[in-house]
């Protein structure tokens, strides 16, 4: 693949979080845009998949290019569904990304980039202080403290909670996240708050779990009071975007990754 990651005619459309000021880059994408074929169809930015790494470094390439950042900014992790974040000053390789679940920085020019397919993406900013943070939330890293560590790193840099936006990216919706009564049982050894995320399944001892609810929680419990949320559903829109529990469901071999990025305009 020789797309340099800079075809005009290339349409990414990511949605983008109301009241995040303009000198913050950023974008929740789909698979509008892409370059992948086959079950990664569109604008897979997952290198741990089993796509052409060539073709996803040219997707990642136009996500650069469509945020106005170097392609070696664009940053990743490698995501461990953990409660670790690391604070971020200089551009990383892929081959040497840290192990955690979410960035913070206070570097201009950095792309803070989450890759997900069903968990939440959540992309923070306190635009005063210059401090922005992403984080990859799925049900270990949320009930884990991933959400409270971020913001706390935030803070660690200058931010100020009550000035923090946190947008809550495409996540897979109550409706089609059913789990089974360990998991339950999980969450209400924590804290029987937890309770009121769930909700009967049609089937016997099962439950759906609100996972975007159980994130905003998180976020407000740890301070955050501007709390946005696109309210769209990775599984349920196949056209629009890559789903982990959607592959499984239709016994895909593999899937492709969303990727949501945030950054300081240099």
């Amino acid at each position: 693949m020789s797309d340099n990651g800079t075809n005009e005619g290339s349409d990414l459309a990511p949605l983008k979080a109301p009241g995040l000021a303009d000198n913050i880059a950023h974008g929740f994408f789909g698979r509008a845009g892409g370059l992948s074929t086959g079950v990664y169809r569109g604008l897979n930015c997952g290198l741990g998949s089993d796509d052409d790494a060539a073709t996803v470094r040219a997707n990642r390439a136009r996500v650069a290019n469509a945020l106005s950042l170097e392609p070696t900014n664009l940053l990743t992790v490698y995501q461990i569904h953990s409660a670790n974040v690391v604070t971020i000053t200089e551009p990383h390789a892929y081959e040497d990304a840290p192990e955690a679940d979410a960035m913070v920085t206070a570097t201009p020019g950095l792309g803070l980039a989450i890759l997900t397919a069903d968990c939440a993406p959540i992309l923070f900013a306190d635009a005063e202080a210059g401090v922005i943070g992403a984080a990859h939330a799925g049900w270990k890293g949320a009930i884990g403290g991933v959400l409270a560590n971020t913001v706390q790193a935030m803070n660690d840099l200058g931010a100020n909670p009550a000035r923090i936006i946190a947008a809550i990216g495409p996540t897979i919706s109550q409706t089609n996240y059913e789990v089974g009564p360990e998991f339950k049982t999980q969450f209400l050894d924590q804290s029987a708050c937890s309770a009121g995320f769930f909700v009967p399944s049609p089937k016997a001892d099962h439950h759906q779990f609100d996972l975007p609810g159980f994130v905003a929680n998180q976020l407000a419990k740890a301070g955050v009071d501007q709390i946005t949320d696109t309210s769209l559903c990775t599984y349920a829109d196949e056209q629009r975007y890559f789903s982990y529990r959607r592959s499984t469901h239709s016994q895909e071999a593999d899937y492709g990754r969303n990727i949501s990025v945030i950054a300081l305009a240099p």
